[in-house]
């Protein structure tokens, strides 16, 4: 199906290779809709912010391209699951949040309440002052505590 090759340099950067046979290295794999749809829409973008190519589907490509480019996704979109919010340091902004996480305990400072965005039946994403995304996948499965602090920030 596919007309170009993905490999990874011994520096560990992504090379993309198109029919023409021109290598790119340094490229970067971004999904077009990471939460709704993660298999369909991928762009391979080259050092210079240029679209390399679209895939329509990651599932579509040969194993060992899509297991580069999945291996590549998981690292660049990161994100843990917030399974309670402990305790925050104002409800003004920026503020300090405590929360334990699917990886753990954390502190995160979230800037603005612009960072708290809804995707829709009950899911949010936060992002935090470091750049991390951190998800919430159903915010009516917190415990009570954790939705009250929450909602102060809504």
């Amino acid at each position: 199906m596919s007309d170009f090759q993905i490999t990874r340099d011994p520096f560990g950067k992504l090379v993309y290779t198109g029919a023409d046979g021109v290598a790119h290295v340094g490229v970067v794999p971004v999904r077009a809709f990471p939460i709704a749809a993660p298999d369909e829409g991928l762009s391979i973008v080259g050092p210079d912010g240029h679209e390399l190519a679209w895939i329509p589907r990651l599932s579509a490509l040969p194993a060992p391209g899509r297991a580069l480019l999945e291996t590549e996704l998981a690292v660049r979109e990161f994100t843990p699951t917030i399974t309670r919010l402990r305790a925050v340091s104002t409800f003004s902004v920026p503020s300090t949040w405590s929360v334990d996480t699917d990886r753990g305990p954390t502190d995160v400072v979230l800037k603005s309440e612009d960072d708290i965005r809804r995707l829709g039946n009950g899911r949010l994403l936060i992002g935090t002052s470091h750049g991390l995304n951190l998800a919430i996948p159903d915010m009516a499965a917190l415990d009570r505590a954790s939705r009250r602090l929450l909602e102060r920030f809504l």
